[in-house]
Order: C-alpha cells, then structure tokens, then sequence
C-alpha cells in the first residue's frame, strides 16, 4: 500500500499528529502540502489501492475554507483514508463531519477518522507542549488499530459515526491579522509561504485581510521574528476561552 498525507499544517501541529499515525504503519508515506498554494490540485488522482490521510486544523470548528477548496479539487479514486482534525484544546465542532463530507464527495472511502489535540496556533499557553507523551501513545494505539481495519480486507463496511452538525455552525472570519514591525528585513518568506497568499510581494508590511485566514504561517516562518498579532487582542481572546480550554481534552478515534 502507497500512503499518501494530504495536509494543512501551516505551523507544524497538524503534521506532527500526521506523521505520528503514519509513522506507526511502518510505512513510508510521501505528501500532498495544501498549504502551497501554486500546486494544481485538480492534477491530483490517486489509485484505488492507495491510502490518504486527509488532516486539516480546526478554524472555529470547522475546515479551513482554503484546504476544503484544494481537497475538493483532489480526485481520489475510492482510495481509503482516514481523516484528522486536529485543535488547540478548545473543541472541534463540525470540523471532523465537514472534512468527512468533503472527503467523500472528491471520491474517497472514509474508513476512520481522529479528532486530536496540538498546541494552540495563536494562544500557545493552551495545550502547550502537545502532543505529548500520552497523546502520541494514544495516537499509535489508534493507528494500530487502523491498520488492522486497512488489512481486513473487508469488502464493505458500515459507515462510521462522526460527531458534529449539519448545517455547519457559520465560519468565523480572519479575526486576528499579522503584521511586521521593525524587526522586518524584507526577506520576503512570509510572502513565499502564506498559504492565502495574502501578504504583497512588492510590499511585505501589505497584508490583504480579506484573504488573511489567521493561520500564523507567516508568524511561524519568519526568521526575525518580525511578524506578530495585536498582543492585547490575544490576551482578550485568550481570557473568553481560558475555562474552556483549561480542561485537558482527550484525543478521540471514530472507526
């Protein structure tokens, strides 16, 4: 079996649950990056043998609207795939059921999906550190028990349940937008990277808030520094979420 990651991981969260599943199979497993936003999706067609893992960061509960786009546009062939959510330890909402959704409508076969938990993108004192030990022994005890149900061979199977709504709670706009400060050298590899591709190459200090999705890509890749969020707006949104994200969350496994 080929196995594929298709995944959005604009600061690295999501890859390091990805990688952990994949890892586990013993497997190696070549990747699709939905961050990149010069690849022709619509190219992508993937053999009926081939295993996807189909992994995206939940955006206020649900699929960023940009790795929704580019999944849809992948043809995946009645490939088997499990699919990933992963959050920043507050909830996941229709993420998971939506990322389902779209996953069976661009022609795949979900088999399992997993709801998991990273450090938060924006507020990193929530899941700070994670995954960590327990979640990445939870995680290859899941990817186990994939394997076992990819190697089955079981010609049909029962849908599985995931949890969430439909209609999908209404998407949340770009709340908080980076921006560069003096520290700024003009390097460009904000722009080079922004999966939005919302940051103006002519003009680095530029950024298109209407295209801005708020995924810290930028924060993350700069090599100054330079790029941060309202400090006083984090700490304001930080404070409305801290008894909901106090709480250790588990990671979760729908076969």
């Amino acid at each position: 079996m080929d196995v594929l990651q298709i995944i959005f991981s604009p600061t690295g969260g999501t890859k390091q649950v990805t990688d952990t599943i994949t890892k586990e199979w013993g497997m190696s497993a070549s990747e699709i990056d939905l961050t990149n936003a010069e690849t022709n999706y619509a190219a992508l067609n993937l053999k009926k043998d081939n295993i996807a893992v189909i992994a995206v960061p939940s955006y206020g509960g649900r699929v960023p609207h940009l790795a929704a786009q580019r999944i849809s546009k992948i043809r995946g062939n009645q490939a088997q795939c499990v699919i990933v959510c992963v959050y920043g330890n507050r909830a996941y909402e229709d993420t998971l059921i939506e990322l389902g959704n779209i996953a069976e409508k661009s022609g795949f076969k979900v088999i399992a999906a997993v709801a998991a938990i990273a450090e938060h993108s924006i507020m990193h004192q929530y899941a700070a550190g994670r995954p960590d030990s327990k979640d990445k022994q939870e995680l290859q005890n899941f990817a186990r028990k994939i394997l076992e149900k990819l190697n089955s061979h079981v010609a049909e199977t029962p849908k599985i349940q995931i949890p969430g709504n439909y209609p999908y709670k209404k998407a949340d706009g770009a709340g908080l937008v980076p921006k560069a400060g003096n520290k700024c050298t003009n390097c460009g590899i904000c722009a080079e990277k922004c999966p939005a591709q919302a940051i103006s190459k002519e003009n680095l200090k530029a950024t298109d808030s209407k295209k801005c999705i708020s995924c810290m890509r930028c924060v993350v890749q700069c090599p100054q520094s330079a790029r941060k969020v309202n400090s006083a707006m984090v700490q304001v949104a930080a404070l409305a979420m801290k008894k909901v994200c106090s709480i250790r969350k588990e990671n979760e496994l729908y076969i």
